[in-house]
């Protein structure tokens, strides 16, 4: 994969933020007020135990480009509840001259939302037609006629444009791992297709992406990682090759 080319790099200016004493907590964040993130390829995965600011920081990247913090695409407008944090006021972030042809946002927690905005959508001026392809049938339906792990693809895959820039946050929490590897063959034709992917992701499938970026929050600092070195793996693999063991230990 090529170089990602819409966001360069990643920092924090923590003197913008307004509310930061949990946010500065986290080691990892606190260390992007040294030292920026700098993104390497087309697809860049978050991953890091839960609370390791992974999901934190790509939310606030989000806000911080113009999205909407439940997600969509740049042209969704609403608010349900407010729950982000203050974050994205001290993000820093490197930009190419370049602008992409389409970006969109997208966490698991708030899809219900945004399908429910989408609807909305479809009855606006201009908005007839605002339906998606349902993986499953292969014909077009309003999101809330689809399951959400349908919906959730089926977003995706109709938003999704060459050269265009996109933050997914754990997209695997409502697919199967059949559906998780269509949505792996769909981020490789985006990055191959010009497009940069910034995923939080404890998913074993995804991050087996070839040629991604893996980025670790645990510990007291960003850093690199291998595929074999991510934890989604490590316990997959302890747990498909040493099961009965494994749960004999676990469950005594």
């Amino acid at each position: 994969m090529g170089e990602g080319h819409f966001i360069k790099s990643v920092a924090i200016r923590w003197e913008l933020v307004h509310t930061d004493d949990y946010l500065r907590n986290i080691p990892a964040l606190a260390a992007l007020g040294k030292e920026p993130l700098v993104f390497t390829s087309n697809v860049t995965f978050f991953v890091g135990e839960n609370g390791s600011g992974k999901s934190t920081l790509l939310e606030a990247m989000a806000v911080a480009y113009g999205l909407n913090p439940e997600g969509g695409t740049q042209n969704y407008v609403f608010r349900t509840h407010d729950s982000h944090s203050a974050l994205h006021e001290g993000i820093d972030m490197r930009r190419d001259l370049l602008r992409p042809w389409n970006t969109f946002f997208l966490r698991a927690e708030s899809f219900y939302n945004v399908a429910s905005k989408a609807e909305d959508y479809s009855f606006l001026p201009g908005g007839e037609g605002m339906t998606y392809r349902n993986p499953a049938t292969g014909r077009r339906s309003y999101l809330h006629e689809m399951s959400h792990g349908e919906a959730f693809l089926g977003f995706i895959q109709d938003s999704s444009k060459e050269n265009g820039l996109y933050f997914l946050d754990e997209p695997e929490a409502a697919l199967s791992p059949s559906r998780q590897l269509t949505l792996l063959y769909e981020m490789h034709e985006l990055a191959e297709h010009g497009s940069q992917l910034i995923v939080a992701s404890h998913s074993p499938i995804l991050l087996g992406l070839p040629g991604a970026q893996i980025v670790s929050f645990d510990g007291d600092r960003l850093r690199e990682i291998s595929y074999e070195e991510t934890e989604a793996y490590q316990v997959t693999e302890l747990f498909i090759n040493g099961r009965e063991g494994l749960l004999r230990r676990l469950l005594g």
